[in-house]
């Protein structure tokens, strides 16, 4: 999918303040959605992951799936701002 890299990087705080992520695409955030985040678990969690593979599947905008994990990264504490 052409569209699949996002315009800016969202950078996440992993283990610790001191180790950062840059998430790219939405594989990439799928890729870090199961694979690195602290909590399996929550609402913002669960919305992300079906917009990742949504997004994945050509059936929501890269944009849309982006904002999910955005809100997943806020509601988990490791967005970093």
């Amino acid at each position: 999918m052409s569209d699949d890299l996002w315009d800016k990087p969202i950078e996440l705080m992993i283990e610790n303040s001191d180790h950062f992520r840059s998430v790219r695409s939405t594989r990439d955030a799928m890729a870090c959605l199961m694979t690195s985040w602290p909590t399996k678990r929550g609402k913002s969690f669960s919305a992300a992951r079906r917009a990742c593979l949504a997004a994945m599947d050509g059936k929501v905008a890269s944009e849309e799936a982006k904002l999910a994990f955005i809100r997943a990264a806020e509601e988990a504490g490791i967005l970093r701002r």
